[in-house]
């Protein structure tokens, strides 16, 4: 049902956020929620905001919708960052790969562009799947920021159609 003129939503109420383990276990972090499902219309240009009410506590959520457009743009922009990170990543690696196989005089260091190739590959490593992930992922739809009662909520996208959707 994500068409050009609405979005699925679903509100995640966080019941409880526990951290266990620690020194001689490993760290687990477990979440628990409740999650309820909007329909939320999206502008035809522009920005609009949208109150969503959480059915479990009935806290009053502010949400931003972004027209089709501009979601389109934002994603096919984070998309494009994600190639270029590839790209980046593969051309820093085979520089490092190409300058550090190198045998140098004895008292000849290696080029200061071989220490800025190893940090562009760290970098790259964790940028580029992350913002291909957060590209992925865009449904132009973002929760403002609330004061402390509404910060136990989310706001996801919705994959499946559920059975009882609500509209705002």
């Amino acid at each position: 049902m994500n068409t050009a003129g609405t979005v699925q939503v679903a509100v995640r109420h966080i019941l409880s956020d526990k951290l266990s383990g620690g020194f001689l276990r490993p760290r687990t972090r477990t979440v628990t929620w409740k999650d309820s499902h909007f329909v939320v219309k999206r502008p035809a240009s522009g920005k609009h905001t949208v109150e969503l009410t959480c059915p479990v506590c009935s806290a009053s959520l502010l949400a931003e919708v972004r027209d089709h457009s501009s979601t389109r743009t934002i994603a096919s922009v984070l998309l494009v960052l994600a190639v270029l990170c590839l790209v980046a990543f593969f051309a820093a690696f085979a520089y490092a790969v190409h300058e550090g196989g190198k045998t140098l005089p004895e008292g000849q260091s290696l080029p200061v562009l071989f220490s800025v190739s190893v940090i562009t590959i760290f970098v790259t490593f964790v940028a580029g799947p992350t913002v291909f992930l957060r590209s992925r992922g865009y449904i132009g739809v973002s929760m403002l920021d609330a004061p402390k009662p509404r910060r136990r909520h989310h706001i996801m996208s919705v994959r499946k159609a559920p059975q009882g959707v609500r509209t705002p």
